[in-house]
């Protein structure tokens, strides 16, 4: 079975496993976990600030990090109206806290236009609100794993800080977007005031994501994910697996960002496939089957039965996600398998479920 609906079916390597038995641990809800500590430290030597924090998932990492920034009932938080935040990741926490999401219009890019965000600024006012953050997704996910440029961070990052406001970047798969711009991940974020990102996906780890910022930012994102039950105890043991991803996994990404090249040329070739190859940036690969023959759940299913596993992606649209464990062999059978179907009479509707949620 070839299994593209998303980096986060990625197996983790040898190397991890073995780190993983032979793991120094401590208690990490006390801070005493060594291996935890190791972690922290590197991630946040790697983006260039000056704390880090250990989190069991992207999605809780987000929501300690707007927790950590509210500043009581009535905080409005600027999110795109396309981003995994406002789309996926629920929002009843948030509201009991007082933090009101106000979605800002996503271009097809992955940004949100200035005046866009300046006119919430301005409307968010009169209601007697205040916006205290905006947050940014790098690469953005629904608009198929596009990387926003630096000059644009930069200018975000200009107009955010200009009115007192924090800039949070949602980077689950930060590594990646600094891979297709061949910079730092510290490059990325240096205008960012907190940031998280994924140990697993492209990184393989199998568990974990890492929030980042100032020292006393983080201090107070413990509390929240201690409030949140996110406190783990001996998390050394996933630990040791995202120092490996973090030492070992970050150079190899633009293999897969190569092989989503590779498939995305080839799903153009086909009759009845409609892709955009200019998103196709990073590590995700987003298409249309417009043959009338088939919609998302029947081709789903067909390709499903042939050995090939993909995703539904919002919109009518199927997505498809290289990754460790995934070579440019898979790659061509994966075509071989399009192209076969859509050559065939459809049999049917298919009663396997494709969509994938959040990631």
């Amino acid at each position: 079975m070839i299994n593209l609906r998303s980096d986060t079916f990625t197996l983790p390597t040898v190397e991890m496993r073995a780190a993983i038995l032979s793991a120094e641990l401590g208690d990490d809800g006390y801070r005493e976990d060594p291996t935890v500590i190791r972690l922290e430290e590197l991630a946040a030597k790697k983006l260039g600030k000056e704390s880090a924090c250990l989190m069991p998932s992207g999605t809780m990492a987000n929501l300690c990090s707007i927790l950590a920034w509210r500043s009581g009932s009535g905080t409005v938080v600027l999110v795109g109206d396309q981003s995994d935040i406002y789309v996926y990741e629920d929002q009843t926490v948030p509201g009991w806290a007082g933090v009101i999401y106000q979605p800002v219009p996503t271009r097809p890019d992955g940004t949100m236009r200035l005046s866009d965000i300046q006119e919430e600024l301005r409307r968010a006012r009169p209601d007697n609100c205040h916006v205290k953050l905006l947050c940014l997704e790098n690469p953005h996910n629904l608009c198929g794993g596009v990387v926003l440029d630096m000059e644009y961070l930069r200018e975000v990052a200009d107009l955010i800080h200009a009115q007192g406001l924090g800039l949070h970047l949602d980077g689950a798969r930060l590594f990646n977007a600094a891979a297709r711009l061949k910079i730092s991940p510290s490059e990325i974020v240096q205008h960012s005031d907190s940031v998280q990102f994924c140990l697993s996906k492209g990184l393989a780890a199998p568990v974990g994501s890492i929030l980042a910022g100032a020292s006393a930012f983080i201090e107070r994102v413990r509390i929240q994910r201690k409030m949140l039950g996110g406190n783990m105890r001996q998390a050394g043991i996933v630990a040791a697996a995202g120092l490996v991803a973090l030492e070992q996994m970050t150079d190899r990404l633009d293999e897969d960002h190569t092989n989503a090249w590779l498939l995305a040329q080839g799903l153009a070739l086909i009759p009845g496939i409609q892709i955009d190859l200019s998103t196709i940036q990073t590590n995700t690969v987003v298409f249309r089957v417009t043959d009338p023959r088939f919609d998302c759940e029947s081709f789903i299913g067909a390709a499903c039965r042939e050995g090939l596993h993909l995703s539904e992606f919002e919109r009518g649209r199927i997505r498809a996600v290289p990754h460790y464990g995934i070579t440019a062999s898979n790659i061509r059978t994966a075509l071989k398998i399009v192209a076969q179907i859509m050559s065939e009479k459809p049999v049917g509707r298919s009663n396997v479920q494709g969509k994938h949620r959040r990631v």
